[in-house]
């Protein structure tokens, strides 16, 4: 990945962690939503935006349909703040790494004590 992409993805990940933090209003935004990754393509037009958040599948989709509202704010707000000649289209995406993490670590613990066990 070429330098200026990955300092694209810094950058839009940093803006939009902060305008999710301060500036929207939106009560199905109200709790913590975190900005995982950003994943620019090469000549900068789109970025997908990975989100997170530990709470049910009800959360999941009322955020995931609060961050497609506010998509157009978002790239309004980055195209202030960055000042490039084109802002990429945002488009965001669900980042279930979390919770596969936590079920590969129950896993785990869950063989070591069968083996305690034996």
């Amino acid at each position: 990945m070429a330098y200026r992409v990955k300092r694209v993805n810094q950058l839009i990940r940093k803006e939009i962690s902060e305008l999710l933090q301060r500036e929207v209003n939106d009560p199905r935004l109200s709790s913590f939503v975190s900005v995982n990754e950003v994943d620019t393509s090469p000549d900068l037009k789109q970025a997908r935006i990975y989100v997170s958040h530990l709470g049910s599948s009800q959360d999941k989709d009322e955020i995931m349909a609060a961050l497609t509202a506010a998509a157009g704010y978002f790239r309004s707000e980055l195209a202030r703040s960055l000042k490039m000649r084109n802002t990429p289209v945002l488009e965001f995406r669900w980042d279930d790494s979390i919770e596969r993490g936590a079920h590969i670590l129950e896993l785990i613990d869950q063989v070591t004590r069968k083996q305690e066990q034996s």
